[in-house]
């Protein structure tokens, strides 16, 4: 069959969830047993994602190939419980990077090089490329921005383009607010979108409407009869009790059945018994009156995005354990220069987190942190980062070392307890040098990480620069450090434990790989744990 394209796009304004769309757009196809494939475009002119600030873009996603992406591909991942590669990512950095490529390398033949045909005819050959090379049945193209942006009008002039090619459903995703002086849902801003959109030249096939409360009818008919479609195609994307439901409640308003009228593909029915243990699974978010608290003390939660997949590795592990997940997020500054005691912060958290990050700021903060969940016995879990701070914490508190710290944050530091790779050290390009992607560790017998895992030899995501330094693991382990994991050779520390009770470093961000259908372990474990009766 011939790959089938499908194209979304936002109106208005940024972070209305396109993501979400896009991977429940990927789940149904799934269910009907389609191989969908997600593409997502990125206007920046970065190369990646890897040298970008968590607070003005949200986390880095890493996939098991070393790439450096996008967060959406952690959603489009967690819906369809399959692992993508860096096939599926374009940005503008590498469509401009091909360009001047091919240029200097004269193969343009002495044309002056353009937007287009020149620009936009490389989208479409990358496109097609992702398509053939995953074997897709439908590629579902996520378009980052917003239609109107300069950055991405480009990449939109390309797909209506690839449309006189290929079969290509259109959908926009719109904003339907309400006015509380007046009650009443507003199309004007959505009326506006789909004027935008189709001054580029494309009609859309369908309308999704972001909205706080379910589209009311009369709203319905005044966009369908602006947007030139049936009703029924004004799709509703009201709020609901968690971004897992979104799938459901597209098919319950037939969107799968008609979008795959729209691109003349078979109407296969759906897996019965995937479809039901989806369902089962969202049922059991938030579900539950027994409730976890977990603290996660970073130094980006003020945009919590930085954060979203350990937020959801904790969804995960909170449906499998048949609990409600309460997040208490906490900016690991409020707990330096005595602004707030750690009593008065994490007294009421059944368990802690410490996440990845870089840079000095705030790591004081977290050491407090790790430091109150050792002693008070708060099952803690720490996350590349807060692996590495937890090694630090011990150092100082339990072997003595009282400046121990982090070649990172103090480089002339007595004891530098994590160091900088060896390997590391000549590098200059900070994009994509890091240590990246799937990485085998070995797991010790009779640890939390054995317990939590069932194997002897796991494999996780790693994003980091910084070591636990080798130097210090005799001291350390005869101290009561456990150290649970190490790579295959025994050369480098995966993770660290304490003795006493549940308290576990790991240098990997085990929450890139969890799904809502396969949690990842050491969450699972994390939850487990906090859940289970206090002795």
């Amino acid at each position: 069959m011939q790959t089938k394209y499908v194209v979304v796009m936002g109106s208005l304004m940024s972070g209305m969830g396109k993501g979400g769309i896009t991977a429940s757009l990927l789940k149904m196809l799934q269910l009907r047993g389609y191989n969908a494939v997600p593409l997502k475009f990125d206007g920046y002119l970065n190369y990646d994602c890897g040298t970008m600030n968590p607070f003005r873009h949200g986390e880095v996603f890493v996939l098991d190939d070393k790439s450096e992406v996008d967060m959406d591909f952690g959603m489009y991942e967690r819906f369809m419980n399959k692992d993508l590669t860096n096939v599926s990512s374009i940005t503008g950095g590498k469509l401009f990077s091909r360009i001047i490529e091919k240029e200097r390398r004269g193969e343009y033949l002495g044309e002056d090089v353009q937007m287009i045909p020149h620009l936009t005819n490389e989208i479409i050959c990358m496109v097609d490329e992702a398509a053939k090379k995953k074997r897709a049945d439908a590629l579902v193209i996520e378009v980052g921005g917003t239609v109107g942006d300069l950055e991405n009008g480009y990449f939109i002039e390309a797909m209506r383009q690839m449309a006189s090619m290929h079969t290509v459903a259109f959908i926009n995703l719109t904003y339907v607010p309400v006015v509380d002086a007046v009650g009443e849902q507003k199309t004007k801003p959505a009326q506006l979108g789909i004027r935008g959109l189709m001054q580029l030249g494309i009609k859309p096939d369908f309308l999704v409407c972001r909205s706080e409360k379910p589209m009311e009818e009369r709203t319905l008919q005044k966009l369908a009869l602006y947007a030139g479609m049936p009703k029924e195609h004004i799709i509703d994307d009201s709020t609901q009790h968690t971004v897992y439901a979104l799938p459901l409640h597209f098919m319950d308003q037939h969107l799968d059945t008609m979008l795959l009228e729209r691109l003349g593909m078979p109407q296969s029915r759906p897996n019965a018994k995937q479809l039901d243990t989806w369902k089962s699974l969202v049922a059991r978010i938030d579900g539950q009156e027994k409730k976890v608290s977990v603290a996660i003390v970073g130094k980006y939660v003020y945009l919590k995005d930085s954060y979203v997949s350990v937020k959801e590795a904790l969804v995960h592990a909170c449906a499998l354990n048949n609990v409600r997940l309460e997040v208490e997020w906490i900016e690991s500054e409020e707990l330096e220069n005595g602004k707030h005691s750690p009593d008065e912060l994490l007294g009421a958290a059944d368990a802690l987190i410490v996440p990845g990050g870089f840079g000095k700021r705030g790591i004081e903060g977290m050491i407090t942190a790790i430091r109150y969940a050792r002693e008070h016995r708060v099952p803690y879990l720490g996350l590349c980062l807060g692996m590495q701070l937890m090694v630090v914490e011990y150092a100082r508190d339990v072997c003595g070392l009282k400046d121990a710290n982090s070649s990172e944050f103090e480089p002339g530091a007595k004891h530098k307890v994590i160091a900088l790779m060896e390997e590391q050290r000549g590098i200059r390009k900070k994009g994509g040098t890091m240590r990246l992607g799937d990485w085998a560790a070995k797991v010790k017998s009779n640890t939390i990480m054995r317990s939590a895992y069932k194997a002897s030899v796991v494999h996780e995501r790693h994003r980091h620069r910084y070591e636990f330094n080798n130097r210090y693991r005799g001291l350390m382990q005869r101290k009561g450090l456990v150290i649970s994991a190490t790579t295959l050779d025994g050369t480098l520390v995966e993770s660290t434990e304490w003795r006493d009770s549940f308290g576990i470093g790991t240098q990997a961000h085990p929450e890139l790989k969890s799904r809502l259908e396969r949690p990842a372990p050491l969450f699972a474990a994390l939850v487990r744990e906090a859940a289970a009766p206090k002795r």
